[in-house]
């Protein structure tokens, strides 16, 4: 409901936040050269990862090969990631391009990584109009970050 509920921010959280500064507040989890991976401030599972490229667009066809290839690195390394620190044994991934598609944040184009379990649809979200969270965000944040700090930034 917050979410629902809050007033539009001025500007574009996937430009402002990468300049914040405070990668932890902001939940940044990786750097790289042309895209960065953050958490869903909302997310729909524990462990719900964005990836975006630095690049301000709203569709792949205004990114160029080299920010394809290290979205894809990433999304491949991300998940990787969730396996191990999450046990996560399945994924959604993809990007929604266009409001008329669903997009929320519709003029920065980004890419949702949901790690999914067995079962992990319940009741909750149909009666209780809710979602259980398991883990807090900070909590899940500083689990991530320590494996994507052992990434190479691609190209390196």
């Amino acid at each position: 409901m917050e979410y629902i509920r809050r007033m539009k921010e001025d500007g574009c959280i996937f430009c402002d936040k990468p300049k914040a500064g405070n990668d932890r507040e902001m939940l940044i989890l990786y750097r790289g050269k042309n895209a960065f991976v953050m958490m869903n401030y909302y997310p729909y599972n524990n462990g719900h990862l964005m990836i975006s490229p630095y690049h301000h667009c709203d569709n792949t066809h205004d990114l160029n090969q080299e920010t394809l290839n290290e979205i894809m690195y990433l999304a491949d390394k991300s998940m990787s990631i969730l396996k191990k620190t999450m046990d996560a044994q399945g994924f959604n991934f993809g990007a929604n391009i266009f409001a008329e598609a669903g997009a929320g944040i519709e003029e920065h184009i980004h890419f949702h990584i949901v790690p999914r379990w067995m079962g992990d649809t319940n009741f909750m979200p149909v009666i209780g109009h809710t979602k259980v969270q398991v883990q807090g965000l900070l909590e899940t944040y500083d689990e991530l970050r320590a494996y994507f700090n052992q990434l190479k930034k691609k190209g390196d």
